[in-house]
């Protein structure tokens, strides 16, 4: 689902983490639109994501009258 560039930006972002900790992810961060980041933060959400959970409640921002997830805290759940 996540193309080659957008899992490196990714991985990149998850390496600089330590076990544990809290961060946000966004569509701008991984160079995504809201509507595609918006699809795969609603399966992170309910799946957790690669090597991370989620935390709290997604922040959402109307776009054309819809609710999409624009920033989504996680927690880092892989090992370094």
């Amino acid at each position: 689902m996540l193309n080659t560039l957008t899992m490196a930006k990714l991985e990149d972002i998850l390496k600089k983490q330590k076990q544990g900790a809290q961060f946000v992810l966004s569509a701008p961060m991984l160079g995504m639109s809201l509507e595609e980041f918006d699809t795969i933060a609603q399966l992170w959400v309910s799946e957790g994501g690669p090597g991370f959970s989620a935390a709290g409640v997604p922040f959402r921002k109307v776009i054309n009258g819809e609710f999409l997830i624009a920033r989504l805290t996680v927690v880092k759940t892989a090992a370094d």
